[in-house]
């Protein structure tokens, strides 16, 4: 296991959507301690391969106050996403320095594929829910600020270019 380096943004790599993962291997299974050593050592409450450089369809999401509870999942998709919204401020280590309130669904209902290879749905709440959707997010190609009005979205991004 090792901690990976993030690409920073404005890698091409962060607006491509990443490819579907075929099946649980062994290989699989290292990028995902690689991850979960990586969200821990952020720390964050979650990664998505892209940010890393890794152009599969994985994420890990670990929101528990005690860590060591991170689910591993391959090729994540909401089935169901609640109509409650929940704000969260959201930030990304691919742009330090930066973040914003986003809302989204307080709570979604996921299928992915487990660490087993196993086709897994499972529902997610509070924290929870808004880290698997913004792991989502960057698995398709977006960003957090995607979600902002284009005024703050540029607000956002030139104040990261000061910080940075």
């Amino acid at each position: 296991m090792s901690v990976r380096h993030f690409i920073p943004w404005p890698d091409a790599r962060l607006r491509q959507p990443a490819s579907p993962v075929a099946a649980i291997t062994d290989d699989i299974r290292a990028i995902w301690a690689d991850m979960i050593e990586t969200m821990d050592a952020m720390p964050g409450v979650g990664l998505a391969a892209p940010q890393i450089g890794v152009m599969l369809r994985l994420a890990v999401v670990d929101a528990s106050e005690t860590r060591g509870q991170a689910v591993c999942m391959a090729n994540p998709e909401i089935l169901h996403a609640s109509v409650t919204l929940r704000p969260h401020e959201e930030a990304s280590p691919n742009l330090p320095g930066v973040f914003a309130r986003i809302e989204r669904p307080r709570a979604v209902t996921v299928q992915f594929l487990n660490a087993s290879g196993v086709l897994e749905e499972r529902d997610f709440v509070g924290l929870w829910a808004t880290s698997v959707q913004h792991q989502i997010d960057h698995l398709n190609g977006r960003m957090y600020f995607d979600h902002l009005s284009k005024l703050k979205r540029d607000m956002l991004l030139r104040r990261a270019k000061k910080v940075g």
